[in-house]
């Protein structure tokens, strides 16, 4: 059995990891909890019943580990990565510290998983909203050939961890109190409580963080020049992303045929019906495994093109899922 080690554990998507391990039968003794700075007899829940101890990052020998999911920042990303890979160890990057490296390639197993090789060191697992519009049209990229694409995203507050998600609630909170936000606004810029932020991540020139990185990561995974726009706001919920994707293509394409195909791809739930909560929405998919489709239908606004409608838990069905499904597929 491979040892594998979780870099992270104490943020929500480490957590997450660790229960998927769990699920899926890993024994305990086989995974190494890691994380940064962390202090002597630190321990993590390990499913229902077992503990793992939280060994420091820093200190731990990578020599140890079969495989590294690297869920901590990208900080720590660019410090510890190669030297994982350096010591043998095959490194799953959810980090976004190898996004610009040549030879890393980010993976969906459905679309590019021919990549895994056994003489590859480091892969990379795409973001969540990336994962969850790209994968819906995995059988179809194999009839049509992409154009163009908008996605529209609304992203919920866990992007930031677990610190944004108490901000919401702590401002939610003081709201229905009457009482002043002045002093609750530590990691988003403005309120976020019953308001939406057209701001995810830092701006890079005229887009956002994340509006830069899902134009390069579906780039970098179709390996051609496709167009992307995207546009990116904060709405407050806790868990869960979705997005409005405009997809065009270069030849005639029918929102019928490719509704059938979405329902072909695993993982891939299309529930799609013209009537009122005939759709699926974010509150739908806490703790869901699956990627989740509705309003499919022809964009008559270009020639060529359908827009869907992507909701997903984006800390297991975008995030551990995807990471788990390349672990399976590479040891």
């Amino acid at each position: 059995m491979s040892k594998i080690a979780v870099a992270g554990v104490k943020e929500s998507l480490g957590h997450e990891l660790l229960t998927l391990l769990s699920e899926n039968d890993i024994p305990v003794d086989d995974v190494y909890a890691l994380e940064a700075k962390s202090p002597l007899g630190s321990i993590v829940s390990y499913g229902e019943d077992d503990e793992l101890d939280v060994l420091a990052l820093e200190e731990f020998d990578f020599k140890k580990a079969d495989v590294l999911i690297f869920a901590a920042t990208k900080e720590l990303g660019k410090r510890y990565i190669k030297k994982a890979a350096n010591a043998g160890c095959k490194v799953i990057d959810l980090s976004g510290a190898t996004f610009t490296d040549a030879d890393v390639p980010y993976v969906i197993n459905e679309i590019n998983g021919n990549l895994l090789t056994k003489e590859l060191q480091i892969v990379g697992v795409p973001s969540a909203i990336v994962y969850q519009t790209l994968l819906p049209l995995a059988h179809s990229l194999k009839q049509h050939q992409l154009k163009r694409l908008v996605v529209n995203v609304f992203c919920s507050t866990s992007y930031y961890g677990r610190p944004a998600m108490d901000e919401l609630f702590s401002q939610s909170r003081k709201i229905f109190l009457n009482e002043t936000l002045a002093d609750n606004q530590e990691i988003f810029k403005k309120q976020i409580a019953f308001n939406v932020l057209p701001q995810v991540g830092e701006f890079v020139g005229d887009e956002t963080a994340l509006e830069w990185s899902i134009n390069a990561e579906i780039k970098k995974i179709l390996q051609n020049d496709i167009k992307v726009h995207a546009n990116c706001a904060f709405v407050p919920t806790f868990i869960g992303d979705a997005a409005f994707v405009n997809a065009e293509f270069n030849d005639e394409v029918d929102a019928d045929d490719i509704r059938n195909n979405m329902q072909s791809v695993p993982d891939v739930v299309v529930f799609d019906k013209n009537v009122d909560a005939g759709y699926v929405s974010v509150d739908d998919v806490q703790g869901e495994d699956s990627i989740y489709i509705s309003r499919v239908r022809q964009d008559v606004s270009v020639d060529n093109g359908i827009s869907f409608w992507t909701v997903a838990d984006n800390l297991r069905a975008g995030g551990a899922k995807v990471a788990f499904a390349i672990l399976k597929k590479w040891m």
